[in-house]
């Protein structure tokens, strides 16, 4: 009977203790986000109980609040599963802090954010997905997730926090998870956003990008022994903080308009360079040119590559456009509607397989122009390369197609020109 009823006791304190990793659906002000917490109740409290039995390193805590002193932690409350939204997508956003403290001069930011990765997302990724694969309540997991970095200001040893968020949709989890080839993890990954202290970041699961800016070595070496690297923490508050709020109810750091940044250094263009990149993301191409191939005409002989321009590195889609304009059209009319009817339509859906900025330059859409009134006749080729910022401009309805061309670079069968669509389409030769 003594050991029945502590059987029962451990049952029973394991209940009550995954039911206190979890949201009370009254506590969330959404009307729909508050019933799709109370229907999914059950499964949400069997996550937490998931959670609380994942071993660790190093302490980890679910909490409402990130940055918080480990002593303070362990009384604070720890229900942090729930839904939300962060921009037009339903979330399950799991939020905790970490208490394990990373070398700033043996780990870069990247390197300390895939730690906690393998470390605390993945794992509670994988017990996420086995519960929740199948649930169409919402689009995308999201971790919000603080570590700790020691280093030193003026000989002193100083630590501060850092917050990790990674926002990965439902199918590209599913397929994260259950993928045992890293180069299909990646690609899943890379189908997310990952943020660092709210900045844009990239996390590598075997540890290093596959191509490195020429003479931009990091400033932050790579850890000689990684058990000096890592190390508990008991920090106390004050720290610097960097949270965001993923529904912006308490002001989201990450906006859509990055701060000013120094000019980027010539990328490694070298075909081995281009040829990792392209094994990097060989999967979401290939899953790019299946679905959008409808709507984009890609050409079926020359595939989606990386390759070098202007010394940037740039992917280059090779395409098909077809006019109805006749014999008469000057090249600059041609180019403007192949812009205007074809071009300007690939862009967001294209954009929407490429949430990091950071591993490449731009777009570069090479278009074969042809005339449905004069079959037969050459084709002509149209270039656009299109730089990051301006097409994320144009993403957000914040930049015209005007301001894009102006931003870019226009070749007309391989020579650069300047365009103007509204001239170029009114007919005007040049």
């Amino acid at each position: 009977m003594r050991k029945i009823s502590l059987l029962l006791l451990f049952v029973c304190a394991n209940i009550l203790l995954a039911g206190a990793q979890v949201l009370p659906a009254n506590e969330i002000k959404d009307p729909e986000l508050s019933r799709l917490q109370q229907r999914n109740m059950d499964d949400l409290k069997q996550l937490g109980a998931a959670v609380l039995a994942l071993p660790t390193d190093y302490p980890f805590y679910l909490s409402r609040k990130l940055d918080l002193d480990e002593a303070k932690q362990k009384w604070a409350d720890q229900r942090s599963i729930q839904f939300d939204r962060y921009k037009d997508k339903v979330v399950l956003k799991i939020t905790g802090n970490y208490f394990a403290a990373y070398s700033k001069d043996k780990m870069s930011s990247e390197q300390r954010a895939r730690q906690t990765f393998l470390q605390i997302i993945q794992p509670i990724l994988q017990a996420a997905v086995a519960r929740f694969q199948n649930n169409s309540g919402f689009q995308a997991y999201a971790f919000e997730i603080s570590h700790h970095v020691v280093g030193k200001v003026g000989g002193v040893p100083v630590e501060r926090a850092e917050n990790v968020v990674v926002i990965i949709p439902q199918g590209a989890a599913v397929r994260l998870v259950g993928a045992k080839d890293d180069t299909v993890r990646q690609a899943a990954l890379m189908q997310g956003e990952v943020f660092v202290d709210a900045k844009p970041a990239t996390i590598w699961l075997n540890g290093e990008a596959p191509q490195i800016a020429q003479g931009a070595a990091s400033q932050e070496a790579p850890p000689e022994d990684p058990s000096t690297a890592v190390q508990g923490t008991n920090s106390s508050d004050g720290v610097q903080k960097g949270q965001f709020d993923i529904a912006g109810a308490r002001g989201s750091a990450l906006k859509p308009v990055k701060p000013a940044e120094p000019p980027k250094p010539a990328r490694d263009t070298s075909p081995q360079a281009l040829g990792s990149l392209q094994s990097a993301i060989k999967p979401i191409l290939d899953g790019m040119v299946k679905e959008l191939d409808p709507q984009v005409h890609f050409v079926s002989y020359a595939s989606p590559s990386f390759i070098g321009f202007r010394n940037g590195v740039y992917l280059q889609l090779s395409i098909n456009t077809t006019l109805a304009e006749p014999p008469t059209a000057s090249h600059y009319r041609l180019a403007a509607l192949a812009f205007d009817d074809h071009i300007a339509h690939l862009i967001r859906p294209v954009l929407g397989y490429f949430k990091d900025d950071s591993q490449f330059d731009g777009l570069g859409f090479s278009s074969t122009l042809h005339l449905s009134g004069k079959p037969g006749t050459d084709a002509q080729a149209v270039e656009f390369f299109f730089p990051f910022a301006a097409l994320r401009c144009y993403e957000r309805y914040d930049c015209t197609g005007q301001q894009l061309i102006d931003a870019g670079t226009i070749l007309i069968n391989g020579e650069r020109v300047s365009l103007d669509l509204q001239t170029a389409e009114g007919g005007a030769s040049r």
